[in-house]
């Protein structure tokens, strides 16, 4: 008896572990210098179909970052001005199970 809840103890830490660890690693943005992954979320970004820095969800609610399109000098969190060509990011929308999600605003871009 004592040893199967031994088994189901140290099985249930398992599962914990596992699941902390996988959210740990699902769309979190560095706070203190507004990355992901090491890639800045600001600066020039252009939008691929293929072999992106970042898969990208665009929301309405609860965004990971609020996004502030621009047309010059995206030098802020959240800031960005899109590009054809020699991006500082490269983006690919997705419908769903994004690296991060964005809400497009008219002010006040960066982290929620």
């Amino acid at each position: 008896m004592n040893t199967s809840k031994y088994t189901l103890f140290i099985l249930m830490a398992f599962v914990f572990v596992s699941l902390t660890n996988h959210s740990l690693l699902a769309g979190k943005i560095n706070k203190s210098n507004c990355t992901y992954k090491g890639k800045r979320l600001y600066g020039k970004v252009k939008a691929v179909s293929s072999f992106p820095d970042i898969k990208v969800q665009v929301v309405n609610s609860f965004p990971d970052l609020k996004v502030k399109k621009v047309s010059s000098f995206a030098s802020r969190c959240g800031e960005w001005k899109f590009v054809s060509s020699f991006p500082d990011l490269k983006i690919q929308f997705v419908n769903s199970f994004g690296d991060i999600k964005i809400k497009y605003v008219n002010s006040f871009p960066g982290l929620p």
